[in-house]
This record gives structure tokens, sequence and C-alpha cells, in this order.
């Protein structure tokens, strides 16, 4: 074995050799000096998230290779490997990377092997290397061998090391430059993580093989003709027969006293002739005639090391990879090329949309309660009308994960609840109404009993409410009157409900702080997630009188594009395990810190006649909000309607604490007494009309 002559030598500044040594080879004019730091410093601090201090402080190094004549100033041992591996993330995790910076992975045979113990280095797949090869680097290598003529003559693997050090000083390459052979097979595996069998000699496959075996080491293979890759988990299997038991019965022992001739037939048996391309079975007939030897591309040798390196990486982290075989033909591949379909992610324009009307005072009354605002717009109800009176259901069935005990559907039954007071004031048919908890099965139940009753006040609202829409355009942040939120905080008050108002900017960018990061968890969490994403509606969805037309959002053809990204669990999965997604709350913090003000309605009490309540306040101060000019858009962070640990863990079990902690400081910042139940927020600000009109489903409703 020898490292002299392919190894990078890293100076120790603190050691006085090691600082003679180096202030020579400056002196030397001879040897040329690189020094970068400046840069790869700047490069370092550029990291995201910022680099620890401990890491930027982390003294440079110097390195110098022999064989180029060069001194190269180089960032410290962790520096090095972050900045170097940064573009890994998020395909290879830093955990992951921690992982596998700790694989030892030996590679014999360095024509094929050289790309792929040249990739493995290069994604930071193991912390050592081993290199075996007896031959050197001939001019016919290099139609796939990554070499120079100036690596001519040079072992092959010791031409694999020097490039491999050049692109990482501080990975440990040892090389074995007379190869392997019955004597030297033993050491060569001892201690490795995995091998990678890329030699051309049958009797070293098996031997190798059988040490593998003897210290249940995976064994890993590539050939350059159809993409195969071959695995061998003797780690996990280690009885099951060598090479997958193709060569049958075939006595070992006795490969060593057998021609090369003799052997073919073993050869092509291992590697399934039958499924060996035309081009190669034609030119094996050819070998020794017009062809010297097996013919390789580098294309295929390649692709082999690409598969190689996802094969290292599931063993090293554990994944899914069993034993067996796999082809990753391109060329067949290529056979199969298809025009990709012709989609965009800029929606129709949207339709003009008229609420559907029915006939009667109480149908009237009945329709205007089914235009009521509700989380996701499901229209949590089930509405009765008849000649006397209008009976609102609340149907839990339709609640979804955010909707804590009904709470959410309550508030929204109590909008609606409003919405049929309004009607039958305007119609002149007012009469008493009662709300009632878990009655004849029913979870809560709001009627309005058509009378003769009058109010004058609750009439004029007829048709703002009809026009009350939910607004979520980025919009302005203009100051709202202070005359005006007085008139909001009576106007909630009247309905036995609480209005706060925030309209300090640092304090409305702290809320915007909170609000985002709730929303981030309701995208990582799978089920809030699932929740969401159902709500959506697209042009030409079989039921758009429901959910939320992907058109209300406001977002232009890049959020839209991006927003199809959002829409994957397993993107959000992926996430979620690596604890990021800090954008996916972006959104909601831009839109919130560019409110007017912030709005936060609540209750007395928590039992779901509060939440109805609330929802009636709700309702009747959006709807005098949107007649001073306000834009209103409802936001219901996660933890809204989550009254307790137990609640928040119902919400999302892995963000729970998380939840909490916003909560907390949510309720904190609005300044919320003990005893009050937040029923919604709603964002106030300044712009243009929205684009689309939620629709209503009078599927819900009923004329008896």
């Amino acid at each position: 074995m020898t490292t002299h002559s392919c190894s990078a030598h890293v100076f120790n500044v603190d050691d006085p050799a090691d600082q003679a040594e180096l202030t020579r080879l400056r002196a030397d004019p001879a040897v040329e000096v690189i020094d970068r730091r400046e840069s790869l410093l700047e490069e370092l601090r550029g990291l995201r998230p910022p680099p620890e201090p401990e890491l930027v402080a982390e003294p440079c190094r110097w390195v110098y290779y022999p064989w180029r004549r060069t001194v190269v100033a180089v960032l410290g041992p962790k520096a090095f490997r972050a900045v170097r591996l940064d573009r890994n993330r998020n395909v290879i995790t830093t955990a992951e990377q921690t992982r596998l910076g700790a694989l030892r992975v030996g590679v014999v045979g360095l024509s094929v092997g050289h790309v792929i113990a040249h990739t493995l280095a290069a994604e930071g797949l193991c912390g050592e290397l081993r290199l075996a090869d007896f031959d050197t680097l001939e001019l016919s290598n290099l139609n796939r061998v990554p070499a120079t003529v100036l690596d001519l003559g040079l072992n092959k693997a010791e031409v694999a090391a020097r490039r491999i050090a050049e692109l990482d000083p501080y990975l440990r390459v040892k090389v074995h430059d007379a190869g392997l052979s019955a004597d030297t097979v033993d050491e060569f595996v001892e201690g490795l993580d995995v091998v990678v069998e890329e030699c051309d000699s049958l009797d070293m496959k098996v031997s190798l093989r059988e040490a593998a075996r003897a210290r249940r080491i995976p064994v890993l293979m590539a050939t350059s003709d159809r993409g195969l890759l071959d695995v061998e988990r003797f780690d996990l299997q280690p009885q099951r027969p060598i090479l997958h038991g193709l060569l049958g019965g075939l006595d070992f022992a006795r490969l060593s006293g057998m021609s090369s001739r003799e052997k073919v037939p073993h050869m092509l048996r291992f590697l399934e002739a039958e499924q060996l391309s035309p081009r190669v079975l034609a030119s094996v007939v050819e070998i020794d005639q017009t062809l010297s030897t097996w013919p390789q591309s580098a294309g295929d040798v390649v692709l082999g090391a690409t598969a190689i390196a996802e094969a290292v990486r599931r063993i090293g982290l554990g994944e899914d990879l069993p034993s067996g075989r796999t082809r990753i033909d391109v060329a067949s591949s290529l056979d199969w090329l298809a025009e990709p379909p012709v989609t965009t992610s800029r929606p129709a324009a949207a339709e003009d949309y008229v609420d559907p009307a029915l006939p009667g005072a109480s149908g009237v009354v009945a329709a205007a309660a089914a235009r009521a605002p509700s989380g996701g717009n499901v229209q949590p109800w089930r509405i009765e009308a008849t000649a006397d009176e209008i009976t609102i259901r609340l149907a839990p069935e339709d609640s979804s994960t955010m909707d804590v005990r009904s709470r959410g559907g309550a508030v929204a039954l109590g909008a609606a609840l409003f919405n049929a007071r309004v009607a039958a004031a305007s119609e002149r048919v007012l009469g008493p109404v009662t709300v009632a908890e878990n009655v004849d099965g029913d979870v809560l139940r709001a009627t309005v009993r058509l009378g003769d009753g009058e109010d004058p006040e609750l009439a004029a609202l007829y048709r703002p409410m009809l026009a009350r829409e939910t607004n979520r355009r980025v919009g302005t942040p203009q100051a709202v009157a202070a005359e005006t939120i007085r008139l909001l905080q009576a106007i909630a008050d009247r309905q036995a409900a609480r209005l706060d108002v925030v309209t300090g900017r640092p304090e409305i960018a702290e809320l915007a702080a909170i609000l985002g990061a709730a929303d981030r968890i309701r995208y990582l969490t799978p089920r809030l997630h699932a929740d969401m994403i159902s709500e959506l509606r697209w042009p030409g969805d079989p039921q758009p009188d429901t959910g939320i037309d992907v058109r209300s959002l406001e977002l232009g053809p890049g959020d839209l594009a991006v927003f199809d990204i959002l829409r994957r669990p397993e993107v959000m999965a992926n996430l979620a395990d690596w604890d990021a997604g800090a954008a996916l709350g972006e959104d909601t913090r831009r839109r919130v810190s560019t409110s007017s003000a912030v709005a936060v309605i609540s209750v007395t009490g928590d039992a779901l006649a509060d939440y109805a309540r609330g929802g009636s306040a709700v309702e009747a101060v959006w709807i005098a909000a949107q007649q001073h000019g306000i834009a209103v858009q409802p936001i219901s962070p996660a933890f809204l309607y989550a009254r307790d640990r137990e609640d928040l863990a119902a919400v999302s079990s892995s963000f729970a604490d998380e939840l909490g902690t916003l909560q907390r400081a949510f309720e904190k910042l609005i300044g919320l007494p003990e005893g009050l139940s937040p029923v919604l927020i709603m964002r106030f600000a300044a712009g243009a009309p929205a684009s689309v009109r939620s629709r209503r489903d009078l599927q819900r409703v009923r004329l008896l």
C-alpha cells in the first residue's frame, strides 16, 4: 500500500516542523501558492442559516499537493465540510451527512471504480475510502476514466486518490496499488462498512464476496451495460449464497486454475447474458478478434456511479435496500419519450356569480343564513325553513381538525343566525330567537321564529350583509380611524362580545410572526394539511359551492406555481422531518404585516352557545367594517379553538408545545383577559374588492 504519492499534506500551523516546512514551500519559487481565504470565509458566512460563531472562528489550514507543487489555503475541516456539502441540503440533510461521513467504503477496480469513488467523495457519503487496483492508466482508459494525459502510466487507484484529495484534502484515502490477492483481501475489507466491487477477475469477485460475507459487509456492483446495479446484503443475510447463487454448483476453488475462456460461460451466467444489450453481446464474440476487451462508455460508468451512491446512502442511513438486482436502462427509457401535458397554473377568469334566491319570506331568511362565513367555507350547518321558523343545526360531520370540539362550527352557526335576523328584519317578520345545545340529538341549534317584528337598524344591514366578502388582497396599511374602531367595538359589545384592535406597527409585526409560525404548523401537520388542501376549489371543480376558490387567494402565477408544490403531502412530510419550512408561513406573515389593523373578537365562556354568540359578533363587525371601506380577511391559526394542552395535542400532536407557546404569545400581545375565549382574528386592510365571491351550497337548505 502506498499513500505518499497521492496524499495531500495538511499543515498544522501549531506544529513547529509543519510551520517550518510550510515556510520553506512558500518561499520556493517553483511552488505555486493559492490563497483565497477571504472568499472562502465570505462563502462560509453566507450560509443559511448563518453558521455558528465557532465555525466561522475555526482556523484555516494550508494544504500541499506535491504532484502539483502547489500550496492551497482552505477552510478548517468542519467549516470546509459545511460549505462544500451545503448544496446537498436537503437532498441529504445535515444530520444525514454527519452519519454518512462516518462510513468506510472500499472500492476495488478503479477503471469503473474511479467515478464511483469520486462520486462518493463528492457527495460526502463516506469518511474513509480504500482504493485497490494493480493496473496503470492507459490512453484507452480515458474514454471513461476522468483523468488526463498527464496521468498516463500512473497507478489507477493513485490517479483516483489524487483527484479526490484535490476535491477534499481532509477525506481519508488509502491506496492499495498492488491490487488485491487471496493473501491481502481480508486486510482490505476489515473494518469496512460497504464494499464496491468493480474488478474484471471472476476469482477476485468471489474472494472479495467471501471475505465480505464472513464479516457481514454488504457488497455493491454496477455494470456498464443497461445500468445493472447488483446488491448483496451480507450484513442482513450472512448466509446468502455468493453472487446470488447464479454460478450454481461451481467449485470456487477451481477458478484460479481455469483459463479465461473457461471462465466466460460463468461470467455470462453471472451477468445474465439474456439481459445484456445486443451490442455488448455481439462485442463479446469479437473479443480477442477485432476487440481487445469488453466495451465500456463514460455515460454508462457515470450512471453506475449514481446508482452505487444512492445504494451507499441507503445503507448508511438504514433505509430500505434489499439484496437483488435492478436495471436503470437509459436507452430503453428514451424509447418512451412523450410530450408532457400542457397545463397552466393561472386559473381561468372568474365568472359572475349571483346568490340563488329562495321563494317567500322564509326562503329569503334561510338564504341569508346560508351566506354566513365559515372556516374553509365548509358551511357546517343544515338549515330548515318553514312558514313559521328557520332552524339552523350544527353539522359536526363537516368540521375539520382545527375545529376543536365544534367551536369553529358554532362560530359559523352564530354568524348564520345573525344573517337570518337581518333578513327577517328586512322582511318585517322578525320574531324571537333561541340557541340551545344538545337538543334532540343536535349538538347546537339556533331557531328564528318568524313573526311581525321590525328592527330598522338590523334591516338596514340586509344589502351590506349580502355584499360582505372575504378579501385576501394584500392591500396597504392605512390607519383605521379611532372613531371607526370605537364603533366596531360598540357593535361587538351589543352582541355580548369583546373586540380588541391592534394598530401599532411593532405589535402587528409581532402578530404577523406568530400567525405565520402557526400557519407553518398547519402545513407540516398531515391532517391539518389534508384539511386545508381539501377545502381548495380549482376552476372546473365538481363541488364549486363549498370550499375556497383558489382565485380568491389573490395569488399571482408564480405563487400559484409554488402552491402546486405546497399541495403535496410528501413534500410537507420531508419539511416536517427536517424541522424546516419557515417559508410556509411567509404568505400569512406578509399579509398580516401589511394590515391596517388586526382585530380579535372574543367572548366570555367556552360553551358552544358562547361561541355562537361570538359568531354573531363576528358577522356584525365584519359587515360594519366593510361598510367603512375596510377589506376584511379572517385568520384562524391552528391554536385558535384550543383551550388546553389536550386540545392542542388533538390539533397537532407533533407541534402541540410549539402551538401552546404561540398561543400564549398571541394572547399576551392582544392583552386578552383570563376567562375570555378568542372567536376569530380579522385582518383589516385597505385595497380593491376581492376577485372572486365565495359560493354557497343551497343543498344544505330545505324549504318545508
